[in-house]
């Protein structure tokens, strides 16, 4: 067969047009390639894993890096969500944090309690649920019945306490008998044992502080006294018992009696409460048992059960703790076999005297109620130092005590047209966000609610007759009116927005706050004391997926939180404030969504 003959130049172009065309298709089927590997494989997941992780670090090693992102998600100009959390971070609570606190001091349990790091220490992220994270079961079924177990996946209290009914692990859930170390027949039991001596019926008892609460069953089946029991535990070994007591729908936070006194004003409470807490109560010239006296409402009733009392190898223990109490003339009213009751003297009649742990009077210069980051003091409160009626018998019984006006708040300047207003305000609103903005307040999804800025107490106030309770706070620097919420018979504590919140991640259901500009302005300055975006990143943390959150505010302020939200990963929308309200102010309404974290990032 005969060869065509072409000249050299022809016969070499189409082998150079060939392979340059080679070269191109190649490189497209390439970088298409790599896009689907990088978005289908772990691979990608890892790079982008491994990308965040580097974001997270720089902002946490760049105080720059950080205040950059900052005021980008500020402006509204971030336009991803904020990155969220490593895994291992799903309990994460930043001022309670053991690798960090550990190289603390342990005089007096320094260690245990709050030490915050600064923000710009910290790496701007969302903390994430844990792998299988479910829906909560809803109150009431949440007190006895199960909790998931991949949403709390902790399993030593179970495996220690199973036997004295604190909880115990059944497939994928946990379930609570209601027991407890010095209970283990069940909190019911015990309960009745001391309504013997103490009158739980019939509201002269209110409050209550559980103190080192375990899982909170006997603050949970004080419930259907009417009596609102607050309980408190550090952080520990057994690992969330706090988040297993929120997570039941009891009241509960994280707290320790070390070195500070507890965020609470004086004479909070009509009763205290420790079982088995541990908390030596003699030490430090009964520094601790002085704290519980500054708590406790005169007349009130302190129940210490386990050690010391009548315990073996303890009678010294036990001698101490009585004489603390007989050199406040505390009335005993009965020692039933591990069981101690005691009851408060009602007014000045009874002063410290002579007696061997050097017990004085606070003079003028120690504030009763100041309790933020206030080191405890080796004095005893006079009661004549706190204005008003504060006494079990003069104080109105539960509920005549939600509505009347305390002494406390008639005391403070135009308190009782204040209080009043207040609320007659609540009552309007809350009517309105149920009736016309359609808030499910009273569905079996809404238990654990916060009131970040709470004043006087109205919106709790307004709610009493819903099945849920409120954990109202009143910021530090703002004026100190929580004695006034503890004497309506309602709960709360101190707090500096600018820090976060001593609770674990996803412990509340709803979140609501009124001016939250407010809680991080300078007084008497327009500017911040931090960052309205690191507050959000709080709030985000401390709510539960599929959540709600409330807040009244400036439409300015607003419009900057409705930027925000999204960076949050939250759903929002702005609403007009009721009719008949005064001001400027709107409503913007957010739910929080369920996501989940890539499955290589676990």
């Amino acid at each position: 067969m005969g060869h065509l003959n072409l000249p050299a130049s022809k016969r070499s172009s189409n082998p150079r047009q060939w392979c340059l065309l080679d070269i191109v298709t190649a490189a497209f089927f390439g970088i298409v390639l790599l896009f689907f590997i990088l978005l289908f494989t772990p691979l990608g997941d890892s790079m982008a894993a491994s990308g965040r992780q580097t974001l997270l670090l720089s902002t946490a090693s760049d105080p720059r890096q950080r205040q950059r992102l900052v005021t980008l998600v500020e402006a509204g100009q971030h336009l991803q969500p904020i990155e969220y959390c490593p895994a291992e971070a799903v309990a994460h609570m930043p001022c309670e944090d053991p690798r960090r606190n550990s190289q603390l001091s342990r005089e007096m349990n320094f260690y245990r309690e709050r030490h915050c790091p600064l923000p710009e220490e910290t790496p701007l992220c969302l903390i994430p649920p844990p792998s299988g994270y479910k829906i909560p079961v809803p109150w009431p079924e949440s007190l006895h019945k199960v909790l998931w177990h991949a949403n709390m996946p902790y399993n030593k209290i179970a495996d220690r306490k199973g036997h004295q009914g604190w909880m115990k692990r059944e497939g994928e859930y946990f379930t609570f008998p209601g027991g407890g170390t010095m209970f283990p027949g069940g909190a019911g039991q015990y309960i009745e044992k001391l309504a013997q001596y103490i009158p739980l019926n019939g509201g002269t008892l209110r409050t209550a502080l559980d103190m080192g609460c375990g899982v909170a069953s006997f603050g949970g089946t004080l419930l259907s006294q009417g009596i609102l029991a607050l309980s408190f535990a550090p952080r520990d070994s057994h690992k969330s018992q706090i988040q297993f007591a929120l997570e039941r729908g009891v009241p509960a936070f994280v707290a320790m009696l070390g070195t500070r006194r507890l965020p609470f004003p004086a004479y909070s409470f009509d009763l205290m409460h420790c079982s088995r807490c541990l908390i030596p109560f003699t030490a430090y010239n009964a520094t601790y048992f002085i704290e519980v006296d500054r708590l406790l409402r005169p007349g009130g009733y302190l129940v210490i059960s386990g050690p010391p009392v009548q315990w073996p190898k303890q009678d010294k223990e036990w001698a101490d703790l009585q004489a603390v109490a007989r050199a406040l003339c505390y009335e005993l009213i009965a020692v039933d076999g591990n069981t101690v009751i005691w009851k408060k003297p009602v007014g000045d009649s009874c002063l410290p005297s002579q007696n061997e742990f050097g017990l004085e009077l606070c003079d003028e210069s120690v504030p009763p109620s100041d309790a933020w980051y206030f080191k405890l003091k080796r004095c005893v409160t006079r009661p004549s130092s706190v204005k008003g009626e504060q006494a079990l018998g003069t104080i109105s019984k539960w509920p005549e005590r939600l509505t009347k006006v305390p002494s406390r708040a008639i005391v403070m300047k135009n308190g009782l047209d204040v209080f009043e207003a207040d609320a007659r305000r609540w009552a309007r609103r809350v009517a309105y966000y149920r009736d016309s903005l359609n808030l499910k307040l009273k569905s079996p999804t809404v238990r654990n609610v916060m009131d970040m800025n709470a004043f006087f107490g109205g919106f709790a106030a307004a709610l009493a007759s819903d099945p849920v309770w409120v954990m109202n706070v009143i910021p530090a620097r703002k004026p100190l009116t929580l004695d006034v919420i503890y004497d309506r018979g309602l709960i709360g504590v101190y707090h500096d927005w600018c820090e976060p919140f001593s609770t674990y991640p996803r412990t509340y259901d709803f979140i609501h706050v009124s001016g939250i500009e407010s809680l991080i302005k300078r007084q008497d300055s327009s500017k911040s004391r931090c960052s309205l975006v690191d507050l959000m990143v709080e709030m985000d943390r401390i709510l539960r997926p599929e959540g709600k959150v409330v807040i009244r505010d400036s439409p300015e302020v607003l419009d900057k939180v409705a930027r925000m939200a999204h960076a949050v990963r939250w759903s929002s929308s702005i609403h007009e404030k009721e009719p008949e309200s005064h001001g400027r102010e709107k409503i913007l309404i957010a739910t929080k969504s369920l996501w989940k974290l890539p499955s290589n990032s676990h």
